[in-house]
């Protein structure tokens, strides 16, 4: 059975541990959870202040284009319009 890996790619607009702990409230934990995604990482790219994240399913890029979750993105710093989403099968 195959499954399907998601990676966000994007700018972020304040310090990555900023981001990072909005990321990693429990309201963001409780959404996430309410929508299966798992996080497999996050982290900063190591030549500027990018980051990436992966989540299972494609489940993640129905959140991520809910119009009513883009401000709470953008609230955490995310540059919404820098982000790349690449989509993997893994088997």
């Amino acid at each position: 059975m195959a499954f399907e890996t998601t990676v966000f790619r994007f700018k972020i607009s304040v310090p990555f541990e900023q981001w990072a702990a909005v990321y990693d409230s429990e309201v963001n934990k409780q959404l996430m959870k309410e929508e299966e995604i798992v996080c497999l990482y996050r982290g900063i790219k190591k030549e500027d202040p990018s980051s990436a994240e992966q989540a299972k399913e494609g489940k993640s890029i129905a959140m991520f284009s809910n119009p009513e979750v883009r401000p709470l993105i953008e609230e955490a710093g995310h540059i919404y319009d820098s982000t790349v989403i690449t989509s993997y099968l893994q088997s």
